[in-house]
This record gives C-alpha cells, structure tokens and sequence, in this order.
C-alpha cells in the first residue's frame, strides 16, 4: 500500500489526476492516506465536485478521516453549504479545537466571506500560533473589516505574539486609510521588517490604493532588492491614480517584463479609458497569456464597445469562464439581455457568476419574471443570487416577494440585510426597517446611515440624532445626513451647529455636505457664517465645482450681498444654467431688474439655455421694474425653448400685471389659464387689489382664496386692512368673526438680525432670542 500511496502522490503532485483516478481505482486497499491524496489532488487542480463526492464516499466506506484529509478537502468548499458538512465532520472527529485545522477552516470562511464563523472557530481554538492570528487577520482585511483587522493585530502585539512578516502584510492590506497605514508603517520599522520584500510590496500596494504614490515610491526607493511584484505594484499604483506617464516610464526600466507587469499596464490604461493605448500595449506583449485576453475584453466592455470586445473574444485562443462571464456582462450592460442569453447558453461550463450576471441583466430592464425563472434553476445559489433578486423586486416594489425571498435565505451577509432596510425605508415602513436593523447579527456604517437618512426624511428627527449618537463610529456620510435631516425638518441652527462639530471631530466634509451646508445659510440669511462656510470649501478644493458654485451664488444673494454673489459668480471658472439662474433671481430679488435682464441677454449670447428657474428670475425682475411689455415678451417666448409655463410663471405675471394697476387684466389672465389657478396666484391678485384700492374686486378674489385655502389667515388679515383703509368696520368685524369660527390664527410676525455671528429672531410678543450658535 504504501507503494500504491507514492505512485499515487506523484500524480496527483504532477497535476496528472486522470493517472492518480486511475491508480486509487485500482488500488485493492486504501487507507486515509490513499483517500487523502486524491482528495487534496482533485481539490488543488480545481476539481471541486470531485473532491467532495470522493469525500463523501470515504465517509461511506468507514476510514475517518485525519487532520490532513480535513486540511486537503477544504479548499473544495466552494459555498456555505459545504463547509458546514465538513466542518460537522471536524467536530464528529474531534480537530475542532486542533490549531492546524482551524486554521485551514478560519481560511476557508475567509474565502467564502463568513467572517463571523471564521471568528467563531478562531475563538474556540484551544492554542493558536501566529498562522493562525495572522489568518484572521487576513480574513477581516479581504472582506472589508478594516477596524477589527487593525485591531486583532494591535491584541497580537499586546499578548507578546511572535510577528513575522506576513503578519505585517496581512495587516498592512486593512488599512484603507492614509493615516492608519503611515501609523502600521512605523510599526513595520520599529520591528525592522521594512526590509522584507513581502512587507515592502504590500506597503507600495496599498499607498497606491490610497492615493499616496510619493510615500509608495519612498518604500520602493529603499528596498533592498525589487522582484517582479515590486514592479508591478508600483506600476498599478501609478496606473490607478491616473499617472499613465510615469507608469509606463517604470514599466520600461524594468529589468525584465513579465506577463504580469504587461496585464497591469493594459488594465490602468483601459480603466481610465485609454482604449488605443491598452490595445496597443497588448499587441506588443511578447506572450499573452489568458489573463490579457481578459483585461483587454474587459477593458473594452467597461467602456461600451461592446462589438470589439465580441471580435477579441472571437479571436482569443482559448478561453475560460472568466472570458465567457466578462462578455455575457457586456452585452447585460448595454441591455443586449437577447445576445448575452444566446452566449450564456453556448457556455462549455456556467459558475454561479455566470447565473447572477444574467439574473441581474434581466432584473435591470425590468424583466423579474425571467430573471426569477434563472434563479429557479440555478443548480448553486450564492448570498449573491438571492441579493439580486431581492434587489429585482425592489426596483418594482414587490415588498411580499422580498420578505419572503429575505425569509427563506440560507446566508445573509450585510448587503442583504441593508437592503431590507433600505426597501422597508423606501415604503415607509420604519417599524419593520427599525426591527430588521435590530436584529442584524452585525452592522456597518451603511446600516446606521440608511437609518438616520430613513428617520429624517420621515420628520422623525429625534429618533435619527438617537442613531447618530449611538454610532460606533461615524463616517463623512453619516455627518451629511444628519445635517441634511435638520435642514429638512427645519432645524437650519442645529444643522450649522452639527456641521461645525463635524469638522472639530476631524471628519473633512465632502461635496454632497456642502450642497447642504451652504442652502442653510441661504435660509439663516446668516452672511458671516456663509462666508465662513466658502472659507472651509476653499480648504477643502471644492471652489471650482460648478455645483457648490451656484450654491454660493444663491446663498450670498439670499443673505443680503449681491456684491459678493457677482464676485462669486464671475469668478467661476465654468458656469451652466443653475448658475445664470441663480444670478438672475439674486438680482431680481434685490430689485435689481436691468442688472437681471442684461445678465439673461449674456446667458443666450454665451449659448446657455435657459430653463424655467430662469424665467422665474426674468420675469420677476419684469415685475419690480414694471415692465409689463418686457414681460409679456420674455413670457412668450419660453415656448420657443420648449418649457412649457408653470404655476410660478403664471403667479409672476398675475404679480406683473397687478402691480403695474391691470387688475382686470389679471383676472381675465387667471380665468384663461390652462392650469387650476392655485392659492398664491390669486394672491398675488389680491395684493394688487389691496395696492390699488380696488375693493370690489378684492372681496371676489379674497372669496376664491377663502374656499381655496381656509385656514391660511393671510388673506383674511389683506381683506381687513383693505376694509381698514375706507373705514369700513363692521366688515372688518365680520372678517374677524369668520377667522374664529374657522379657527384661523394669524402667525405672529418675525424678523432676525445677525450679530457678531450669532443670529438674533425677533417674534411679535416674545423677548428675543438667539437661534444660532457662533460658527468657527
């Protein structure tokens, strides 16, 4: 036998596993080592399916197996399912706690994605080596646990762990920020192991990832000796932040390319969309292997040339799954479901990708039944299957699919439960969305902040500050949506409030934070902390975006400074319609009609379009300068732009022509409207009515509204003190007694004022108060 177990090890070492089937077919008597080696042969060569069946069939035949044959059969578990068989079986046997098996097992859920099992057999191991520390490590940093990554390794240090260097590798690969990985860098120097060359190139790696190519260059710079990942790393890492240049330049001075360092090259070029290039590069390669077919398949699909791709992929000699699924997913992209379908179809051999990748072709045009008939067939599922087709009937809002899809998982990872939340939110359904997240086995930043974002937008402000301050740790998103929940509701001062402790936390604000912060200002008319809030966009480069430009605009000319809105606008280096209109309707606003009239005539000269915002603007300016004609005009003509007049449009000509004394006009204006006048239009009329004294007609006006809008007391309180100005009391008191028997309240009036940047509200029959705290 042992002479049977040699020849049969050979084999299946060679890769030969059609010779070692053979051998163990005719091998009289096998024992665990026998069923070991062809087991972890098949395993090694990718032959899963096979390896589990001879798995199953050693049980069957009584041998049980040892440590190694649990070690060679794990890599063939390619789902949780059979994991979990193995895993019963390492019980059964009594390796659970065995540091060898574990560790192979902590490996296999790494691959699989199921860190809380990984962590779980970590936990239970009665002694671990450093193998074992640094494979969980490894496993929060593959799947996305950076935090718990860095801090296992910070508890190795603690416990006097030995380290070695793939310790620092696999620690080094979790640190997502700039910051953290300058601080395990110095570790790695304390330590003496910058040197390494596994070490070193995991550092150039991941200073690539995080955008900082100078510190990456340093620790290339100062390594002893570069091989061919070295290289590589530093030319992917200038290919990933756009440095083309200098990514080719080191390419070149390579001692030797290899097919590696080529692929790297190919694949930075077509990901920013350097097509000539990438194919240039590839018909250059001395030796391709099937990895560059690949790339330059992708490389085209990513970027819509989806016919090339099909002519590469035709000439390609040989292909692999890979091959096929890249292609299937360049025509589900480009919604060819009818093309991608004939292929996945010719397919010598489908992997669960190749499903989901159809599945979520289907769901994306909106075809769930055929999208539910492949996921019916598959013959594997992954967590991935199922999310796709909950996220199928979330696009169609089919919320008893979905709860009963999420019901009847095997797995869930977080995707699966944020979207739950998310959907439940999108229906409102917090109480099930509240439920769900209490129940998550575990949660990241997008489970809080989809929950803070869902409380907000539903006016449940003090439940989503709860959240936001029961958060283990708060990202730049979570800061903007808890602003954005107070600006919405309301509560513009705690918003700014929120925004300064924002930055004294040391979270740096992104755009979609400043798109808040700046309208709360706007609406706080508070001029010194808009300023301050341009300052900080300034520091943190966003003072070119055209968004945040426009925003500024509007704030300065909201705040009282039309001065400062012209410098802001005039000193945009681009500038598109929003920020035309927003001038426009600056100017207008401070009755400033011939500045906003010449700014619409230099809109049309440098080729904008104007669109209803900006009418709003024109015509308002028409308004206040009493330039009905002019108004008329600029009326008239936003048909030839395609916009079609809203109720805003109408409201500012009724206002127009009010204004200027046409009250009859106006009203037949109002009658002849293809759009049901709403309350503000008419009361735009009756402003007029009470301007020019013309009760009679105010009376009628002031009817419509009461039926329009019964409880808005403003049009009460217009048609009393037009009744006031002729004397007229006893219709004053009639008004009145209508008010009360309506239960219509007159708000009191209120006026703020801005000092040493705190913002004082002054209400009728109220002392005054401030309502903003100083901002900094």
């Amino acid at each position: 036998m042992a002479i049977s177990n040699k020849i049969l090890s050979m084999y299946a070492k060679c890769g030969c596993m059609e010779n070692a089937g053979n051998a163990f077919d005719k091998m009289p008597q096998r024992d665990v080592a026998s069923w070991t080696v062809i087991i972890a042969g098949y395993a090694r060569q990718g032959h899963a399916d096979a390896a589990m069946k001879l798995f199953y069939e050693m049980q069957q035949a009584g041998i049980q197996p040892n440590q190694f044959t649990f070690a060679g059969v794990l890599p063939a578990c390619v789902d949780a399912a059979a994991v979990k068989d193995v895993r019963d079986e390492i019980i059964r046997c009594g390796f659970e706690s065995d540091v060898f098996v574990g560790t192979v097992l902590v490996n296999r859920y790494a691959k699989i994605g199921n860190v809380k099992d990984a962590r779980h057999v970590f936990d239970r191991m009665s002694e671990r080596d450093v193998v074992s520390w640094n494979t969980m490590v490894a496993c929060y940093a593959q799947n996305g646990y950076s935090d718990e990554a860095l801090q296992l390794f910070h508890e190795m240090r603690r416990m006097g762990i030995d380290l070695d260097h793939f310790s620092f590798a696999s620690v080094v690969s979790a640190c997502a920020k700039d910051g953290v990985l300058r601080e395990v860098h110095g570790v790695i120097i304390k330590c003496g192991f910058e040197g390494n060359v596994i070490v070193a190139n995991a550092l150039v790696d991941m200073y690539g990832k995080c955008g900082n190519m100078e510190d990456a260059h340093n620790v290339f710079d100062k390594m002893p000796q570069w091989n061919a990942i070295s290289w590589t790393a530093m030319i992917a890492g200038y290919m990933q932040n756009g440095h083309a240049n200098e990514a080719l330049k080191l390419f070149w001075e390579m001692p030797e390319q290899n097919v590696v360092s080529w692929n790297a090259v190919i694949a930075g070029y077509a990901q920013h969309g350097y097509l000539d290039e990438a194919l240039e590069m590839f018909q250059r390669m001395p030796d391709r292997d099937i990895i560059s077919w690949n790339t330059i398949i992708a490389g085209h699909v990513q970027n819509g040339y989806v016919e090339e791709a099909l002519k590469l992929f035709e000439a390609a000699p040989e292909r692999d799954v890979v091959t096929w699924n890249v292609m299937i997913a360049g025509y589900t992209q480009n919604g060819h479901i009818d093309e991608a379908m004939k292929l996945f179809q010719k397919m010598p051999r489908q992997d669960v990708i190749s499903w989901n990748t159809m599945i979520a072709g289907y769901a994306q045009i909106g075809q769930i039944g055929e999208a539910l008939k492949l996921f019916q067939k598959m013959p594997k599922r992954d967590t991935v299957s199922w999310n796709l087709m909950i996220a199928a009937y979330a696009q169609n809002g089919c919320i008893h699919e979905i709860m009963k899809l999420f019901k009847e998982m095997p797995e869930r990872n977080l995707i699966s439960w944020n979207t739950m939340i998310a959907v439940n939110i999108e229906n409102r359904n917090l109480e099930e969305a509240h439920k769900i997240f209490q129940e998550m086995p575990e949660r990241n930043s997008v489970s809080w902040n989809t929950m803070i974002s869902g409380y907000s937008q539903n006016g449940y402000v003090n439940k989503a500050l709860k959240l936001f301050e029961e958060m283990p740790e708060r990202d730049v998103v979570s800061w903007t949506e808890m602003i954005a929940g107070y600006a919405h509701n309301g509560y513009s001062d705690e918003g700014l409030k929120l925004f300064r402790e924002m930055q004294f936390s040391g979270v740096k604000p992104k755009l979609e934070t400043f798109a808040i912060v700046i309208p709360i200002c706007a609406n706080l008319a508070s001029l010194e902390q808009g300023k301050e809030v341009h300052e900080v966009i300034i520091r943190s480069g966003f003072k070119s975006d055209v968004y945040v430009g426009s925003a500024l605009v509007d704030m300065y000319a909201k705040c009282g400074s039309i001065e400062n809105a012209r410098n802001m606008f005039d000193k945009m280096q681009q500038r598109d319609v929003v920020s035309w209109s927003a001038m426009i309707l600056g100017y207008a606003m401070h009755g400033c009609s011939q500045e906003a009239l010449q700014l619409f005539e230099k809109m049309q000269q440098f080729g904008t379009k104007p669109d209803h915002v900006t009418f709003i603007g024109v015509l308002s300016a028409c308004c206040h300068a009493g330039l009905v004609d002019k108004g008329w005009e600029c009326f008239d003509s936003m048909s030839s732009y395609g916009i079609a007049p809203t109720m805003e449009h109408y409201g500012c000509m009724v206002d127009l022509l009010g204004r200027a004394g046409q009250l009859y006009k106006a009203r037949d204006f109002i009658n002849d409207m293809p759009l049901k006048p709403d309350a503000a239009v008419w009361g735009c009329l009756l402003g007029a009515c009470r301007i020019h004294a013309n009760i009679e007609l105010g009376e009628r006006v002031a009817k419509h509204l009461f039926e329009l809008d019964p409880k808005n007391a403003a049009p009460y309180v217009l048609l009393s003190n037009m009744y006031a100005t002729v004397g007229r009391w006893n219709d004053i008191s009639k008004v009145r007694k209508m008010m009360k028997g309506r239960g219509v309240k007159k708000k009191p009036g209120c006026s703020w004022i801005e000092i040493d940047k705190r913002i004082y509200a002054f209400v009728v029959g109220e002392k005054t108060s401030a309502t903003s705290g100083e901002y900094s």
